[in-house]
């Protein structure tokens, strides 16, 4: 099995769609995507993901499952210092604390022990391995076993904090530490390979990360929210 995620387009973040850049690049994301055998589109229920993935889905013929869970994520809490944004603060704890996310717990840390962003991860986190055991990937500590022999493709259209907080997870790697080393910019494709092996414990392998060559020179640089996002 192989899940390709995909940020959406440049967005009108005040009204919550597409900007003309945005628009230009989902389209050609569509064209990007088109020879990749996807079999199913899921998306984030905010405009400018769902707008994204309208493209693919009519570039292929294929309907549109929403996951609502896949919204993008909000940050804060109190006496959190630059408002929350885990971003923000994942680079700080790592330039100016020294920060050992290897040994360290992330989640015990002031930054982030009350942060809205880490409730937002738990939630994303189990609502997405439910959708993984509909595809026959059970998913337990760091492993998946494999409870299907049939082979396919899923796209996931979603947002810089979701999408992080769901490749952290799979990943078994700290969500500050991806949010921080592994931003991607707008419609970048992300796939993950899942090895189809019955009975067995398997684990996904990064086979692509940030794809944007399909936009270069079309606002391909990396732009992160920078403000919660309410809706």
């Amino acid at each position: 099995m192989r899940i390709i995620f995909v940020r959406h387009g440049e967005p009108d973040y005040e009204r919550d769609c597409l900007t003309g850049t945005g628009r230009l690049q989902a389209a050609a994301a569509a064209e990007r995507l088109a020879g990749e055998g996807i079999r199913a589109i899921y998306t984030s229920p905010n405009g400018r993901a769902s707008e994204t993935a309208g493209y693919t889905a009519r570039r292929l013929g294929l309907p549109v499952t929403t996951l609502p869970y896949m919204h993008e994520i909000s940050w804060g809490g109190p006496g959190i210092p630059m408002d929350g944004h885990p971003w923000t603060l994942g680079d700080w704890m790592i330039d100016r604390e020294d920060f050992d996310f290897h040994t360290q717990n992330w989640r015990e840390h002031p930054y982030f022990a009350q942060n809205a962003a880490k409730d937002y991860f738990d939630a994303i986190a189990g609502q997405f391995d439910s959708l993984l055991l509909e595809q026959g990937y059970r998913h337990e500590g760091t492993r998946f076993r494999c409870e299907t022999e049939e082979e396919r493709t899923m796209a996931v259209f979603s947002h810089g904090g979701s999408g992080a907080c769901v490749l952290a997870h799979l990943l078994a790697l700290p969500f500050p530490y991806v949010a921080s080393v592994m931003t991607y910019g707008f419609t970048s494709v992300t796939i993950l390979g899942f090895p189809v092996c019955p009975g067995a414990w398997v684990h996904p392998h990064l086979d692509l990360f940030n794809d944007v060559a399909h936009i270069r020179g079309l606002g391909d640089g990396i732009v992160i929210q920078q403000k919660p996002d309410e809706a």
